[in-house]
Formats: C-alpha cells, structure tokens, sequence
C-alpha cells in the first residue's frame, strides 16, 4: 500500500516539545494546510480517495484512526503522535473514525482544493483502481 509513516523532528526541552515540518520533512511540496476539530463522538471524515494529492495526516491532540484501502488491501492506522505523521498517496481511499474527545486532525496536502481530484463514491473508485 501507497503509504508510510514519517517522524517528525522533535526538539526536546524542559520547557516543552517543538516539531518542524519543513520541505525536507515530506515527500512533495505543500500547497494548503487545513486542521478537523470538535469531531462529534461517533462521526466519520474522509471517505474518498484523490487521483493526484498526495496528504499528510498529524494528530497533533488526541487520537483517530485511518481507515485505508487500494482497492486490494485495507489497513487501518491509529495516529496518536504530534511528531509523527501519515503520508497517504494519491489513489489511496481513506475514511477516519475512532476520534478521541479533543483530537486535532492536521492535514499537509500537496495541492490547493480541486472537486475534480475527488472520488467520493467507493464503488467508482474500486472500478477506476481495477481498470
């Protein structure tokens, strides 16, 4: 599968922990940043994959797993680490559930919002994948 998790610098100090993502840290080079908050208990986000952004998911408070699937194999991740990431390529259906209370969702993406980079419907996306 498409994916892989990346740690993030970490600077340790008594006075608290900072992490940097700068261009060397990703595989791509970032166009928008966007954040999911205040989940409710019990919703779901994602539920498409893209045909050519790439993303970067940090759980930067909290805890959520990704649901993952190629359309051959699904795997599910938890990210519970502000200085570790996922990097999901394009391709790659994703949904993301089990939202801790308080959890913040950073998303790293390699383009600016396009609709037309979407594929919403799962079965379309099983037929684009085994075509």
């Amino acid at each position: 599968m498409n994916i892989a998790l990346i740690s993030i610098p970490k600077i340790e100090d008594n006075r608290g922990n900072l992490s940097v993502i700068e261009n060397d840290v990703l595989p791509f080079e970032f166009k928008r940043v966007y954040y999911l908050y205040d989940v409710p208990s019990g919703a779901e986000r994602g539920g498409h994959s893209h045909i050519e952004q790439k993303e970067f998911l940090i759980a930067l408070s909290g805890s959520f797993d990704v649901v993952l699937n190629d359309g051959f194999e699904q795997k599910t991740v938890t990210l519970n680490k502000p200085f570790e990431g996922l990097l999901i390529n394009a391709g790659i259906w994703r949904e993301l559930n089990n939202f801790s209370s308080g959890s913040v969702c950073l998303v790293i993406a390699s383009a600016v919002f396009d609709e037309s980079d979407y594929v919403r419907d799962f079965d379309e996306f099983l037929k684009e994948i085994k075509a």
